[in-house]
């Protein structure tokens, strides 16, 4: 009897191990093309990415061109004092403005979309911050902005490229004295939580709603005339190319605070990506 059995049990899991053996290759195979089609998909954005800043390279080059022979015809035209030479140099004066919104256009573009090589050091981010507020001065004098420096006596020490840092904070300082139109204070502040550097950048302008706020990172999105809605992208992209985070808080009529958090004396993974999406 219990040799019948174990033979019926043989003859019974034979069936039950092919189909378990199916079941699982199915599986596996379905994993396997979903990750390729995500290999193909990462692909293909990098291959786009590569495609559109030499697009941008290209554009610039004769831009730089057209720019200058803009400016040698305008300089022509300067020396006629006629009414029809002046209305030519009104003309020129809007589509020279447009070509130059164009090449800042193209500029930006080519910051945010390039692949970034960060070069670590340790940093002392009281000494970064009085440095950028120094190259800073003039421009936040020249629109009634008061700058003020909150920095504690320890040092704050991180592991950064300091050149990229200090462009992800040029570019949040910009922001904010852009918000303030008719003048008022920005505060750059240095301090830690934990194991966290925090970098704060804090204005007194008009502030932003809640439909705001939610698109303030996206790319091309801003509120300006001239903006090109790239400047708070590419700084969100160089805080995580930290391994860092930043966040906002704003509310209507009381001004921004923007916080940028980044590993405090720790060496963050060194990466190279693909443009940001």
């Amino acid at each position: 009897m219990t040799t019948w059995m174990l033979l019926l049990g043989a003859a019974m899991a034979g069936p039950l191990w092919i189909l378990l053996t199916l079941w699982a290759s199915r599986r596996v195979w379905r994993n396997a093309r979903r990750l390729s089609a995500r290999a193909k998909g990462r692909e293909q954005l990098v291959e786009l990415g590569q495609l559109a800043g030499g697009l941008a390279h290209e554009i610039k080059n004769p831009l730089s061109t057209i720019n200058l022979n803009l400016k040698l015809l305008s300089e022509d035209l300067a020396r006629s004092r006629s009414d029809e030479s002046r209305r030519l140099q009104l003309r020129l004066g809007n589509v020279r403005q447009e070509a130059d919104r164009l090449r800042e256009t193209l500029e930006d573009f080519l910051r945010y979309a390039g692949r970034y090589e960060l070069h670590f050091e340790l940093v002392d981010l009281r000494r970064l911050v009085e440095e950028l507020a120094d190259f800073f001065a003039p421009q936040a004098e020249a629109v009634r902005v008061v700058m003020r420096k909150s920095l504690p006596d320890a040092p704050v020490m991180c592991r950064a490229d300091a050149n990229l840092l200090k462009q992800a904070l040029l570019n949040l300082m910009i922001n904010s004295a852009q918000a303030m139109t008719e003048g008022g204070e920005l505060l750059i502040r240095v301090g830690s939580h934990r194991s966290r550097a925090q970098l704060e950048v804090i204005d007194t302008g008009r502030g932003m709603g809640p439909d705001e706020l939610a698109k303030v990172f996206q790319v091309y999105y801003s509120t300006k005339k001239t903006g090109t809605g790239l400047g708070l992208p590419t700084t969100r992209r160089i805080v995580r190319e930290h391994g860092g985070a930043i966040s906002v808080q704003s509310e209507p009529g009381r001004g921004t605070r923007f916080l940028i958090a980044l590993p405090l004396t720790g060496q963050p993974e060194r990466r190279e990506h693909a443009p940001a999406r």
